[in-house]
């Protein structure tokens, strides 16, 4: 049995995303024997997200509770701890062993890069970085931001969700470095047995951010998901079916209106994601997940795949994405499908309604055999040497 801590992102963004990419690591790791424990501090990134108050700041009251709640609901309420670095503060279960969990771990795994830990605060022992946020983090590490390589620089291995990147079926730059594919775990047993499908396809996510395009052979593409949406809004019309997203949508001034008069329904995203278990019933009580990807994804034919489309498709719930390249690893069929076009979407939606009991089958073996935490993490672990 190794001792593996996971670097994640909870307390200072306590929504049901972020709640359950953790969990389902340290939920896989233990299912493969492994005593694993759940770390996270301010060094990197100091500002917490209030999902109560909808704002920034330096305050964690909120996230320390609901992580001390969700942590324990899912058994690993004493194996956690956060270091609130400018105060010299250490909260949860392993307050005051933080310094002394890093340096006896035989494997840190950092997800998002968003805890920095360098080789001299784990006394040397060894560290994985797992990019989730693909063809951003391999094109600004190939144009030299000295920040991004140095931190890069400090694991031994680097995962990407970007399962195309370091093949020939994607241009995205590796940047001198060697990317090993991966995907986002899920632990089955948590999202299995959801009962009977809703009415409604839908997602849940960011509808608009801006500050994250980069530029590639003489062409910008897209961090944001925006205008992909827009080249779907005929979709109510074209299929006759129900569309939900929770998505901040007036972010945008008249989006709203916009994407009601085209027949979308729109839930508020705090009521859905504020609370984790909220975020799973979400998913679970969907008919399925439509969604589109980020410009750069879908154009550069990174292979990336959500880790919350990968939960639907645990619940039974089949998934039409916006293609980007995805296909190249996963199998498409019944209940997993790629689009390029408001056509394509419409078609392959059409397939899933015309046999949803197969499409729902397909979609919860697709989990079975591609997401499983511990055949996920098995195999990043094999190349870790753990």
């Amino acid at each position: 049995m190794a001792r593996i801590v996971l670097a994640g992102y909870l307390v200072r963004n306590p929504l049901g995303g972020y709640a359950w990419q953790s969990a389902h690591y340290l939920l896989g790791l233990r299912a493969l024997g492994h005593d694993a424990w759940f770390y996270e501090d301010t060094g990197h990134f100091a500002l917490a997200y209030n999902p109560l108050t909808n704002d920034y700041g330096p305050r964690y009251e909120h996230g320390i509770a609901a992580t001390a709640d969700f942590l324990a609901r899912i058994g690993f309420g004493d194996r956690w701890v956060f270091v609130d670095v400018e105060r010299g503060v250490e909260h949860g279960p392993g307050a005051g062993r933080a310094a002394e969990l890093l340096r006896a771990a035989d494997l840190l795994i950092n997800v998002a890069g968003v805890n920095r830990i360098p080789p001299e605060r784990r006394g040397g022992r060894p560290a994985v970085y797992v990019d989730i946020d693909p063809v951003f983090t391999q094109i600004k590490a190939a144009e030299g931001d000295a920040l991004l390589r140095a931190i890069l620089d400090e694991h031994a291995h680097l995962f990407t969700f970007g399962e195309n990147i370091g093949t020939p079926r994607s241009p995205v730059p590796a940047g001198g470095y060697v990317w090993h594919p991966t995907r986002a775990p899920v632990a089955l047993e948590w999202w299995a047995d959801a009962g009977p499908p809703g009415a409604a396809y839908t997602t849940v996510g960011k509808w608009d951010a801006g500050g994250r395009d980069v530029a590639f052979r003489g062409e910008t593409f897209g961090w944001r998901k925006r205008t992909e949406w827009l080249r779907c809004l005929d979709l109510p019309r074209r299929t006759g079916l129900a569309f939900e997203v929770a998505m901040d949508v007036d972010s945008v001034a008249g989006d709203r209106a916009l994407l009601a008069s085209h027949g979308w329904q729109i839930a508020d995203p705090l009521a859905v994601s504020a609370d984790p278990w909220r975020y799973r019933e979400y998913l679970r009580r969907s008919r399925g997940e439509f969604t589109v990807a980020k410009d750069m994804n879908v154009r550069l034919r990174s292979g990336w795949f959500s880790d919350r489309a990968a939960c639907y498709l645990a619940a039974g719930r089949p998934v039409v994405e916006q293609d980007t390249g995805f296909g190249d690893v996963l199998p498409p069929g019944p209940g997993l499908h790629a689009f390029r076009t408001v056509e394509e979407a419409a078609a392959a939606l059409g397939a899933v309604e015309a046999d949803y009991a197969r499409a729902s089958a397909h979609a919860a073996a697709v989990a079975r055999e591609y997401f499983a935490a511990e055949r996920v993490l098995g195999a990043l672990l094999r190349v870790a040497g753990v």
